[in-house]
Parts: structure tokens; sequence; C-alpha cells
């Protein structure tokens, strides 16, 4: 008797998490597409005010493609990296899942330092957003990528911190598959920045 109600109590508590988990990632996929939103509204305003240039540079004075490509590339392996952490994660390996996240850490802040730095470069040579309302709508939507990767490099600096602690326990691994969701969200929007920005601003 007392079994089969630890047992129900069990099969009750399982659910629950269950329910926790999918209450989780359906609320954080939400967030995700409030974020698309935001992002369609900077492109939107982007491509309305991309030839608003107010006798300033153009894309095709100011972009290098080569260096911008190298920030792409640090995306796009910091994404596979962050793959290999998850799969290390599914097989509870714990000291692979850290050491992945902490080179997919490092992809992530390199190419943080190179959009501060191509910032900083373009502020110094008179292409700051105050120049043209091209520049304006460039540096509000490149920022605001740049600013939620910075947001995801910190986040992922507490989930390291949290597995190293506590392990992989259910919550912890909830919490890094809405991470991973976020990582590779802002893969994708980058790419849209790449194609729709520079690509299309140096042709």
């Amino acid at each position: 008797m007392n079994s089969s109600v630890i047992t129900a109590d069990g099969i009750a508590v399982h659910e629950e998490h269950h329910d926790d988990s999918s209450k989780t990632l359906l609320g954080f996929w939400i967030y995700l597409m409030s974020d698309c939103l935001i992002f369609s509204a900077l492109f939107a305003t982007f491509a309305v005010l991309s030839h608003a240039y107010a006798g300033g540079p153009t894309g095709k004075d100011i972009f290098d493609l080569k260096y911008v490509l190298g920030e792409t590339m640090l995306l796009l392996v910091s994404s596979f990296t962050f793959g290999m952490a998850m799969l290390n994660m599914h097989a509870d390996k714990r000291n692979k899942l850290l050491g992945w996240m902490v080179i997919t850490f490092l992809f992530g802040a390199a190419f943080v330092g190179m959009e501060i730095h191509e910032f900083v470069g373009l502020i110094h040579e008179g292409a700051g957003p105050d120049r043209s309302a091209f520049l304006s709508a460039y540096f509000f939507l490149v920022g605001t990528h740049g600013l939620h990767v910075t947001c995801g490099l910190i986040w992922m600096g507490v989930m390291m911190h949290m597995v190293h602690r506590y392990g992989l326990d259910g919550i912890v691994k909830r919490r890094l598959s809405c991470l991973s969701l976020f990582w590779h969200f802002l893969d994708v929007i980058w790419i849209c920045v790449f194609t729709f920005v520079y690509l299309h601003g140096v042709l």
C-alpha cells in the first residue's frame, strides 16, 4: 500500500516537473518571438533609411567585408561549440560541457570585442551614429544585436557557475536549453545582418 502511494506520488512529481519545463520553454519561445518583432522593426527601419546618407559615407565607404566575415565566422563557430556543449549536457558529461561552454564564451567575447573595435573606428573616422540617418539605423541595429550577445555571455557565465556548483539537475538543464535557443537565435539574426546590412551595403 505504502509502496504504491510512493510510486503514485513519484509519478505526480515527475509530471509536475515536466509541466514546469514545458511552461518555461513555451514562455521562452514567446520571448524569442517578441525579440523577432523587435529585430524586424529594426531591419525595416534600416531598409527605409539605408540610403539616407546626408552627404556622409555610404556602406561601400565604411564596411570592411573581410573584417565582418571574421566576426561572422566567430559567431558561427560559437554556435557549433555550443551545440557540442549541449550534446555533452544530454550525456551528463559535466566537465566536457563546461569545456565547450568556455570555448563558446571566448568566441562570443571575441565577436563582441571586434564589434566594439569596429564601432570605435567608425566614430573616430567621423562616421558615428550622429552623422546620418543611415549610420544611426546601422549603429542601432548592429548595436542591439551586440547587446544581446553581451547579455548571452553574462547568462553563459552564470550558467557555467551553476553547472560547476549544482551539477546537471533538471533546472540547470532547462536553463541551458533556453540559453542554447537564445544563442542560436542570435546566430540567425547575425546572418540576416551580414546579408542585409553588410553584403547588400557594399554591392
